[in-house]
This record gives C-alpha cells, sequence and structure tokens, in this order.
C-alpha cells in the first residue's frame, strides 16, 4: 500500500472541519514568542490557529503535498515529510515545544515520531500530545464482550495502526527524557456511529460528561491530551 497516495486522496476528499473543542484543549499550553513544530499537521486548522491566537512561530509538515499547500495559503510554514523515511529536518534542540494532535496513532513506527519529536525539542520544552484513547469505556466494553470492531472516528478507526493507552505513553515519554506534568481529555461526543448513545449529547447531560472526560480522562475520554517537559540532560 502507497502510503501518501492514501493520504493524498484523503486530504483531496476532506474539508477543513475539526473538532474545536479537542483543539481548544491544546492552545493554552502554548505561549506567545515560542518556536514551535508540529509534525502532520495536515492541511494546518491547529497550526493557524496557534499563530493567530497564541502568537507563536509554526513550523509545520504532513505526508501529503496536498495538505501542505492548503497549509501553505494560511501563510503557514509548511512543508512535506514522510517520518518513516527521513528526520525532522532540524538540528538537535530547535523548538520551544514540539506538538503532535491525532497523528502518532497513524504511524507505522510511533517510536520513530517519538524519538524525532523529543530530538528537535529543547531541554525544558512542552511535548503537547493527543492520542485516541483505547482505554475508553466503550472499548473496554467491547472487549469484556470478546469483540474489537473498526468504528469510524473512534480510537479503533480503520486508519489506526497502533493503539495508545495513558500508562504506556508515560512510559513511551519517560524513555526519552520526558516527565508528563498534565494530562487532560476531549470527549470527542460528536462521534456517533455507535460509539457514544445518543442521549449523551442532550443538551443538560452534554457538559456533564465533558466534565468527566476532563476529570477521568482514561475512563471517559476519546482523546487524551497530554503535556510533558523534557527534562535538562544530567
Amino acid at each position: 500500500m502507497n502510503l501518501i497516495a492514501w493520504y493524498e486522496a484523503y486530504w483531496a476528499a476532506k474539508d477543513d472541519s475539526v473538532d474545536h473543542e479537542r483543539l481548544d484543549l491544546m492552545l493554552p499550553h502554548i505561549q506567545p514568542g515560542q518556536r514551535l513544530f508540529q509534525l502532520d499537521g495536515g492541511p494546518g486548522m491547529l497550526a493557524a490557529r496557534i499563530v493567530q491566537e497564541r502568537g507563536a512561530t509554526v513550523v509545520m509538515t504532513d505526508l501529503s503535498a496536498g495538505a501542505v499547500a492548503r497549509a501553505r495559503t494560511r501563510g503557514l510554514d509548511a512543508s512535506q515529510l514522510y517520518i518513516a523515511e527521513a528526520n525532522i529536518p532540524h538540528p538537535d534542540a530547535s523548538f520551544d515545544v514540539v506538538l503532535s494532535d491525532s497523528a502518532i496513532e497513524h504511524h507505522f513506527d510511533p517510536a520513530r515520531s517519538f524519538d524525532e519529536l523529543a530530538r528537535v525539542l529543547k531541554p525544558g520544552g512542552a511535548f503537547i500530545l493527543c492520542l485516541p484513547n483505547i482505554a475508553h469505556w466503550r472499548c473496554r466494553l467491547w472487549l469484556l464482550r470478546g469483540r474489537f470492531p473498526i468504528v469510524p472516528a473512534t480510537p479503533t478507526d480503520f486508519t489506526h495502526l497502533r493503539f495508545f493507552t495513558l500508562t504506556e505513553i508515560r512510559a513511551w515519554l519517560h524513555a526519552r527524557g520526558l516527565a508528563i506534568t498534565h494530562v487532560d481529555g476531549s470527549a470527542s461526543l460528536w462521534v456517533r456511529q455507535g460509539f457514544y448513545p445518543a442521549w449523551l449529547r442532550h443538551p443538560w447531560l452534554r457538559p456533564w460528561y465533558t466534565r468527566l472526560a476532563r476529570r477521568w480522562p482514561t475512563l471517559f475520554a476519546r482523546d487524551l491530551i497530554i503535556i510533558a517537559r523534557k527534562q535538562a540532560a544530567s
């Protein structure tokens, strides 16, 4: 399978709609004047908000040339990169912040992605990571029933090549000299198709479930938002 060609077709067919409630959870961890690198930023919806709302400088890459072209129309510094075959084209400790939003689960070799992001991050810098939560209560119920259905827009989406829980993420980061300082969760209640029951989206219940996802993200959040800091070399 030609992964680059697949994602070219994916972005050609997809508009710029995005879950802005999820993006809102990452933005406060970025400060004005910081230099940020985003891996696989797609057409740049989050990167554009970072520049406009947080006043940071953003350098981003994506696997798809089409997505990169769309990001450049937003005035972003975007280039094509297939992380499985090439390093991030920047020296060690080049960025104050590195960010991966719903991307690493699509990578064949996520360890390489973690390695490269950690490499270009400055000591003391922030590693912002969003990954789908395979320990979500719905996934746990499926497994208890001996099932693992492939459901679009959920942690078991067919485009996901790897699966993560907070425990595994913590270990992967620790092995690269990164310590988690904050964990948040996005409920992503827009997901339908057999994942969330419709009654959870009732106007009275939606805010309460959203709070649950932020308070106990490992059980109630579809997406984990993780902030880690790179430790200074000893």
